[in-house]
């Protein structure tokens, strides 16, 4: 495959942990594996993407990341997507295979044109059919509460689209709370959607409560508020303006 997809926010999930060097070998590893669409080797396979000075972090990836076979190291969620566009490329073949035979001409050859909304094209197979893409784990939510989420909205038959995300990051907003604690929210009380009123309804917490009985229960005190103490201080030492100040301040309104 000369082209896949990158969920940005799934893949940071799962390596904030790797330093540079390991983030590094486990990108170009993917590359390589999706380039080639087989079985790693552990022999030789640091200098084959440029990494043979770190050989122990390309092994420490591959054991993390990689499932060791004796056809050498693979990867089920990449082979899936392999075999998945192997799949779609040959039916859209087959397809154009039969829609030229009715015709009685040959197809003809078509330069394949790079785009930005490209869809990925194997090593063998140039047909694209286009597919329906999973929305990745927004920025900022814990893979698993986002995983979690989406099983809650499958059993509902209700799809989670960008606009279902965006929905729920300006509900977040309007409550003052994160989009990770919105979701969360979702799962534990069984949500498909969010408002923020639902959780300004919702009981307070018990911090809330406390500071609540504080305020009540506090005896009150007979002394006056400082403030208004301070107001009656401030009038005894004010006095009216003198004739001449009441004047001056005339003849500077009359120019």
């Amino acid at each position: 495959m000369h082209y896949y997809q990158f969920h940005i926010g799934d893949y940071k999930s799962h390596t904030y942990h790797l330093s540079l060097i390991e983030d590094l070998a486990f990108r170009r590893l993917l590359d390589h594996y999706y380039l080639h669409e087989s079985p790693i080797k552990q022999r030789d396979i640091a200098r084959k993407i440029g990494l043979e000075d770190y050989e122990q972090e390309v092994l420490t990836v591959l054991d993390e990341f990689f499932v060791s076979t004796e056809n050498g190291y693979i990867h089920p969620r990449a082979d899936a997507e392999i075999a998945k566009f192997r799949k779609f490329s040959e039916d859209g073949k087959k397809g154009a295979a039969m829609r030229w035979s009715k015709g009685g001409d040959s197809p003809p050859i078509a330069t394949p044109m790079a785009t930005n909304n490209q869809e990925p094209i194997t090593n063998n197979h140039k047909s694209i059919k286009k597919t329906a893409t999973v929305v990745a784990t927004p920025e900022g939510v814990e893979y698993d509460v986002w995983q979690d989420y989406l099983e809650l909205r499958k059993k509902r038959k209700a799809p989670v689209t960008e606009r279902v995300i965006d929905g729920l990051r300006q509900e977040a907003s309007n409550a003052k709370m994160s989009l990770n604690d919105v979701v969360k929210t979702c799962v534990v009380r069984g949500w498909q959607s969010f408002r923020a009123e639902w959780a300004k309804s919702e009981k307070t917490t018990f911090a809330q409560q406390a500071a609540d009985i504080a305020r009540i229960t506090v005896p009150g005190t007979q002394e006056r508020d400082p403030a208004l103490v301070k107001l009656d201080q401030d009038k005894m030492l004010t006095k009216p303006p003198s004739l001449e100040t009441l004047q001056k301040l005339a003849l500077l309104r009359a120019k």
